[in-house]
């Protein structure tokens, strides 16, 4: 079935504005929800509707859907405060949140939608970042509708807060004290992660899938932090952590004023390998760029975008 009319939540993030790319060249109708329109300025010059909404109203929500043919649900959150099963955040961004999206498809008979979770998903899994994401995923699944689900490894791009946050680290200390070094990731380009959902969004088999995204290597953390140091020039001296001392330090960095760098969540969520567990499925037609071929470029500030982007994911925005 063809989906002309998109509405994305989430979309004025870092895999959303790839996607909107993506699917505005695909010749789709894309609309997409933000909070303050600023947010979205970087995509005012495309060709796509940016409407202010609270997404977690459920009027206003219900509104943004009318006479969608398909729906992309990209919002997540890496942090929250600590509770059982999982904090406040984390329950509002991806358990709240997708079952209000489900409610509002249903009542406004939008039957196609397309959920980005996570590599680890598990409503009992180790972390709260995991099991909300579990969480969510179930309250997707259990729905009426076309439904597919993402669980992507750890994602780079220009933008990104991850290869930037340890190249920029690498550029200011001389050494990185490193916890979880052995922690395994899969990281796939943020380019592809749109592709894919653009490649399935009117397959009628991608209905009740849910597909891993990976690149084409497995890193150690370790691995990956030397890696932004090969390309930038700048070797940090890496102590790796015992995990005593790898909780102290990100307990101390809860406790810092703004956006934790680490936190024991994190830590926790690492327990388990972001990893694929098998092979890409066919239909989403990607070959995986890897960060050999793309970080580089980025990495190194190859150009004023490039320098700007390493300064924003430094600074956390």
């Amino acid at each position: 079935m063809r989906h002309q009319a998109i509405a994305i939540i989430g979309g004025s993030g870092f895999i959303g504005s790839h996607l909107v790319n993506a699917l505005v060249e695909l010749g789709k109708d894309v609309r997409i929800a933000t909070r303050r329109r600023h947010h979205a300025r970087h995509l005012t010059l495309l060709p796509i509707d940016v409407i202010e909404v609270d997404v977690f109203d459920p009027v206003q929500l219900a509104s943004f859907l009318e006479n969608a043919d398909a729906v992309i649900n990209l919002v997540g959150t890496l942090h929250a405060n600590r509770a059982n099963p999982y904090g406040e955040a984390f329950a509002k961004a991806h358990v709240e949140l997708p079952a209000k999206i489900v409610a509002a498809c249903e009542g406004k008979g939008v039957h196609r939608l397309i959920h980005v979770s996570a590599i680890g998903a598990d409503p009992k899994g180790p972390s709260m970042y995991l099991r909300s994401k579990g969480d969510g995923e179930k309250a997707v699944r259990q729905s009426t509708l076309a439904t597919t689900v993402f669980r992507p490894s750890v994602v780079f791009g220009p933008e990104d807060a991850f290869l930037n946050k340890f190249a920029f680290l690498q550029r200011v200390f001389p050494m990185i004290p490193l916890a979880m070094p052995d922690a395994k990731f899969q990281p796939v380009f943020v380019g592809d992660v749109a592709k894919a959902i653009a490649n399935v969004l009117d397959l009628d088999a991608a209905t009740g899938r849910t597909y891993e995204l990976g690149g084409p290597t497995v890193y150690t953390l370790e691995a990956l932090v030397k890696f932004c140091g090969d390309v930038i020039g700048r070797h940090a001296r890496i102590i790796r952590l015992p995990d005593a001392l790898a909780r102290l330090q990100a307990m101390t960095f809860e406790m810092a004023p703004g956006e934790p760098v680490l936190t024991r969540d994190n830590l926790d969520s690492m327990k388990v390998d972001s990893v694929l567990s098998g092979p890409l499925a066919p239909e989403l037609d990607i070959e995986p760029a890897s960060i050999e071929t793309i970080a580089p470029v980025y990495l190194t500030g190859a150009s004023m975008r490039s320098r700007f982007n390493t300064f924003r994911a430094s600074a956390g925005r």
